[in-house]
């Protein structure tokens, strides 16, 4: 198994977290993708297909194209590890989708669009493009100019967004940054759903989720009604109901890949060997 992961540019990286392709077969036929609160680009050069599944057993609920934009979730859902052996993807930082497509963030949230949807002739003849490429650092190379290519907006982080996020990271509240801000609640919510593709709460919620995440993958003992309320939940059924709801399984049953990708979790094992700490594709 191979994960290249590649820097963006200077004028992409306040936008761009990274760029990279995974290569491999992993020892489990599902894994349980959990929310980001942040967009993605996958491609997959193994089959022009990509599968999404939900629910007991894995049930399959989309079926798409090989070139996709993920938008900004909150659910949680189930891939097919073995068609996605081979696939490459950009991940974006949060609201670093919106200078590249036309469309606000928040019409692709919680879904999955087949790029040509958004990119049209560009879209749909990109999966090709990175198949002809002669490596994996031309593939990357490649992927990275077409996106710089798609800006249909000017290459600015908004200043109301930085601060927003920022703000969230540091577990200061939807009020207060709205106050801070001097913003009407309506407006912000609309002004931040439009550049990021999650309202300021479920932003919130999920960047809250994911400060769980960080003690509950380190494979320790943990006093919960500690976590929640350092966390910032009113209690520890709080905390586990909102875990279960991101999740969909509890903070004590929650076994992630590995503590570095803590945000896949193993579903169906069809052997038992050690996967690599760097193993995988960081969706």
């Amino acid at each position: 198994m191979q994960l290249v992961s590649h820097p963006p540019s200077p004028a992409l990286s306040p936008f761009v977290e990274s760029i990279w392709r995974f290569r491999g077969r992993l020892g489990h036929a599902y894994e349980r993708v959990l929310p980001t609160g942040t967009m993605q680009i996958l491609v997959n050069l193994h089959q022009d297909e990509m599968r999404v599944y939900r629910g007991e057993g894995a049930a399959l609920v989309q079926r798409l194209r090989g070139a996709i934009v993920c938008g900004a979730r909150t659910n949680y859902v189930e891939i097919d590890t073995d068609e996605q052996r081979d696939i490459v993807g950009i991940n974006f930082r949060p609201g670093g989708a919106f200078p590249f497509f036309a469309a606000p963030s928040d019409a692709t949230t919680d879904t999955y669009v087949e790029l040509d949807a958004l990119w049209g002739h560009t879209g749909a003849l990109l999966r090709e493009r990175l198949l002809a490429a002669a490596d994996t650092e031309a593939i990357l190379h490649a992927f990275e100019a077409t996106l710089f290519a798609q800006a249909t907006r000017p290459l600015e982080l908004d200043p109301a967004v930085a601060f927003a996020v920022s703000s969230f990271a540091r577990g200061l509240g939807v009020t207060e940054v709205t106050d801070q801000l001097g913003m009407t609640p309506a407006r912000f919510i609309r002004h931040f759903s439009k550049i990021v593709g999650l309202t300021p709460k479920r932003f919130a919620r999920v960047l809250r989720f994911h400060r769980v995440l960080d003690v509950a993958s380190q494979g320790r003992r943990i006093d919960w009604a500690r976590v929640a309320v350092e966390c910032g939940y009113f209690d520890q059924a709080h905390l586990i109901h909102e875990f279960r709801e991101f999740s969909g399984t509890s903070p004590k049953a929650y076994r992630p890949r590995s503590h570095l990708d803590r945000t896949h979790v193993p579903l169906v094992a069809r052997e038992i060997f050690t996967i690599p700490a760097t193993a995988g594709p960081p969706h």
